[in-house]
C-alpha cells in the first residue's frame, strides 16, 4: 500500500484503528494497537504512525501517559464518526477483527500484565521496578536496587518469568502476622 494511494484506501485504514480501539474500549499502548492491526491486515508501521498522528491531530483519538506508558484511546467524537464511517470497512475485515479480537486481546492483556525494568541510578547502581497491571492499573509495584546491570537483568528476567509465582508469595509475606 502507497501512502498516497486514493483517499477511500487511507480512510479505511483509519476506520480500521477506531474500530479497534473501540472495540477494546480501554486505552491501549502503541506497539499493542499496532500487533491487533497487524492480525487483521497487512499495514506499514511507518503508515500505520502517520494514521495514528492523523487520528490524534483531529481529535478522534487521544494519546496520554500513565504510569510511565503512553496509551491511545478513542475519544467520544472519534466514536461518533466511528458510527457513521464504519460501513466503509469491508465485511472480511470487521469479520477479521471481530474473531481474531478476542485471541489476540487475550494475548496482549498476559503479555502486559507483567512489567519489569531497571534504569541506572548512578554509575554502579540501578533502579529495578517490578509491576503487575491490571485493567491498566498498577494494582503491584515494587521497586528495588541492585549493585550491577547483571544484577538488575537477572531480577528483571526473574520476575518476567515467575511473578505468577512470587506475587502471591510476596502478599503472603506482607499479610502475615508476626
Amino acid at each position: 500500500m502507497k501512502l498516497t494511494s486514493d483517499n477511500e484506501t487511507l480512510a479505511e485504514n483509519k476506520v480500521l484503528i477506531l474500530y479497534i480501539l473501540n472495540k477494546i474500549g480501554k486505552p491501549i499502548s502503541n506497539d499493542s494497537l499496532l500487533n491487533l492491526v497487524l492480525a487483521v491486515t497487512d499495514m506499514n508501521y511507518f503508515y500505520f504512525q502517520q494514521f495514528l498522528l492523523d487520528l490524534l491531530e483531529n481529535g478522534y483519538i487521544i494519546n496520554y501517559f500513565k504510569d510511565e506508558h503512553s496509551l491511545y484511546n478513542i475519544t467520544d467524537f472519534g466514536k461518533e464518526t466511528l458510527a457513521l464511517t464504519q460501513d466503509i470497512l469491508p465485511g472480511i475485515i470487521k469479520l477479521r477483527v471481530d474473531s481474531n479480537f478476542k485471541n489476540e486481546l487475550d494475548s496482549f492483556e498476559n503479555e502486559h500484565s507483567v512489567i519489569a525494568e531497571y534504569n541506572l541510578k548512578n554509575d554502579s547502581s540501578y533502579i529495578v521496578t517490578c509491576k503487575i497491571i491490571d485493567n491498566n492499573d498498577t494494582v503491584f509495584e515494587l521497586k528495588t536496587f541492585a549493585g550491577s546491570s547483571n544484577q538488575a537483568k537477572e531480577i528483571v528476567d526473574n520476575w518476567n518469568e515467575n511473578a505468577n509465582e512470587m506475587y502471591p508469595a510476596i502478599l503472603n509475606i506482607l499479610t502475615k502476622k508476626q
